[in-house]
């Protein structure tokens, strides 16, 4: 093997990080197994959204849609419909990205705040819609999927250990795609479009096409998450569309690292123990969330993998 054929630090890491969190099932107790399944899969949500705002530049308060159509998509398939779970999560991924080219199509048309306050209408009028129709959508309630549709093959999604490893397939899958897509010649336009958009039209690139691409992807990815939720763990309900669901994945990037591949992982999980275990505590846990973001601000002003990236591991993407 050549020198140029060996793989680099990058893959390794990220080939290795999989391999620890497979291997943490056969480590940890029951209830941190559910935690890290649960992680895995919102984990997946925040690198969607960090695709968009880390890499492309653009600031977006209205993800939740894009959870909530692929939470949806695959839950009402599988509910009214009898899909089967791998057809419901293909549906669910299709719908949250041809929502999203729906909405960039419109939303692409702004800039700036006028496009964060664009996506937040979009994604508060899907709530709405949610809501008015809780005849089939179950409301506030929600609903539950039978167990006999949670089967994927012979694989019963109902068992924590097939659960849990699913949850590392998606989590694997969307690491693959994130690392191709910001490693490849388009996410280094993505990145030029963040940092001077009117130069990279001046180049001779189609930025709103670009931008496009990343809105539909980015849509995509979060869908698959909201789908996998609703199949892994048997729940669909019209919370995860809340102006809530928006602001945890910008919560979690900046915590992680805004334009890294494994920040969003690190924001996630950091997040939910701050939350899970100051909330066995106190009702104030936000208070201990709102410390740990000055920290980070104070500390580590590109999230906690941006700073290590610019201070110590240059080639971390």
């Amino acid at each position: 093997m050549t020198t140029t054929d060996r793989p680099t630090p990058s893959i390794l890491l990220h080939v290795g990080v999989i391999m620890v969190l497979a291997g943490l099932w056969y480590v940890l107790p029951d209830y941190h197994r559910a935690v890290f399944s649960r992680v895995m899969v919102l984990a997946v949500f925040a690198m969607g959204y960090g695709l968009l705002f880390g890499y492309t530049g653009l600031l977006s308060l209205g993800h939740a849609m894009f959870f909530s159509a692929g939470l949806y998509g695959a839950g009402m398939t599988m509910s009214m419909l009898g899909w089967n779970s791998l057809a419901g999560l293909g549906a669910g991924i299709a719908c949250g990205a041809v929502l999203a080219l729906v909405i960039g199509l419109l939303a692409l048309r702004t800039t700036g705040v006028a496009f964060m306050i664009v996506t937040l209408m979009f994604a508060q009028v899907l709530y709405l819609t949610i809501l008015y129709f809780n005849e089939y959508t179950g409301g506030d309630q929600g609903f539950s999927l039978r167990r006999a549709a949670r089967q994927i093959g012979p694989f019963d999604m109902t068992d924590p250990a097939t659960r849990y490893f699913a949850a590392l397939v998606l989590f694997a899958a969307a690491l693959a795609v994130m690392l191709y897509v910001v490693r490849s010649p388009r996410g280094r336009v993505l990145v030029a479009i963040r940092e001077n958009e009117e130069r990279v039209r001046m180049l001779g690139y189609d930025v709103f096409a670009a931008k496009l691409a990343a809105v539909v992807l980015s849509g995509a990815l979060c869908a698959a998450a909201g789908a996998t939720y609703a199949i892994l763990f048997g729940y669909v309900g019209a919370t995860f569309a809340t102006i809530q669901y928006s602001i945890l994945p910008l919560l979690w990037v900046l915590l992680g690292g805004a334009a890294t591949v494994l920040g969003p992982l690190f924001g996630t999980l950091f997040m939910y123990y701050v939350v899970d275990i100051t909330s066995n505590y106190t009702t104030a846990y936000l208070l201990f969330v709102g410390v740990a973001l000055i920290l980070l601000v104070l500390y580590f002003p590109k999230g906690v993998l941006g700073t290590v990236r610019e201070r110590w591991l240059q080639w971390l993407p």
